[in-house]
């Protein structure tokens, strides 16, 4: 999400087989810490590990610019993997990698969805939403293949999902005018995660910390309440490991721990933590027993601000 409409959200209101080799000398509750080349103006946002190798990207908002490391090997630096700038590539916010190797990302205010191979960067596909004021923000995928991305500033969810023929296909798949999720001023719909099953979406609403669910058979969007009235203003990327979500809550660098009842209808939130090494945190990853934290430096971006160099991805051990 763009540093400015993230500051504006306060304001407005499976597992792996193999054990990452990046663990082993340090503490548990260390962090490590990953960078980006030196002089790297990256103001990252988005990660997604690929689940077969441990590599990982990190997408840059500054010029679309996205780079790999290994959750799994002993280097600690990021090294860039696709060009800013090239298929049109000027901004990219949320990731995912697909079990079969696909990397897709989420182009912000572009409004473009891209496909790539996550080995060697060749670009599969990129779709167009055509949408005048747009923000496609996070991307999620399900069991059967297909992706889901939210739209921050227009009420709709986008489908990418392969047809018969295995031809991926891209559709506005969920308006969203009319349901309980209504889009008020700001951020609205940022992240999103699959449930287990495949059968519900959730989503979280940035400026009003409201949770959604929606039904993928029928479409049917209902809200998530928590216990005391809780909400998850700020929240941002989000992390589902059975009922427990994780939502990162970017302007107060917490990872808050939320307990989702056995139908995906309430919550209660449980936990959080934060560490010293993160920065404007906008979303998560999972490696093993730890999470790969992306420190975005929204808050030192515009005029007469000077971010931290270089930028850096921490690696946290779950609580």
């Amino acid at each position: 999400m763009r540093w400015f409409a993230k500051i504006s959200v306060l304001m407005v209101a499976t597992g792996m087989l193999m054990t990452p080799l990046a663990t082993a000398a340090h503490e548990p509750d260390e962090a490590i810490i990953y960078s980006f080349p030196a002089a790297d103006t990256v103001f990252p946002e988005g990660i997604a590990l690929h689940p077969g190798n441990g590599d990982f990207f990190v997408g840059s908002t500054a010029n679309g610019a996205i780079y790999r490391g290994n959750a799994w090997g002993e280097s600690r630096a990021l090294e860039p993997f696709l060009v800013g700038g090239s298929d049109g590539r000027t901004t990219v916010v949320g990731m995912k990698v697909s079990l079969q190797g696909i990397l897709y990302a989420a182009g912000g205010g572009t409004g473009t969805l891209w496909m790539y191979d996550a080995i060697t960067g060749r670009l599969l596909s990129s779709f167009r939403n055509g949408v005048a004021s747009t923000f496609v923000n996070d991307v999620a995928l399900a069991p059967d293949g297909a992706a889901y991305f939210t739209d921050s500033l227009s009420p709709y969810i986008y489908r990418i999902k392969a047809d018969s023929n295995g031809v991926y296909q891209y559709e506005l798949w969920r308006d969203l005018r009319g349901t309980v999720f209504q889009y008020v001023a700001g951020f609205n719909a940022n992240g999103i995660v699959v449930t287990a099953d495949g059968k519900y979406l959730i989503v979280v609403q940035s400026n009003t910390g409201k949770l959604f669910r929606i039904n993928i058979d029928t479409k049917e969007v209902s809200e998530i309440p928590l216990a005391a009235g809780d909400l998850m203003i700020a929240g941002d990327g989000l992390l589902l490991d059975g009922q427990m979500l994780y939502v990162v809550r970017n302007q107060l660098n917490l990872i808050v721990k939320v307990q989702l009842s056995a139908d995906w209808t309430r919550g209660q939130q449980v936990g959080s933590f934060t560490d010293p090494s993160f920065g404007f945190t906008t979303t998560a990853t999972r490696s093993g027993d730890r999470l790969l934290v992306v420190n975005s430096q929204f808050n030192r971006r515009g005029p007469n601000l000077t971010p931290s160099f270089p930028f850096t991805v921490s690696s946290v051990r779950i609580r």
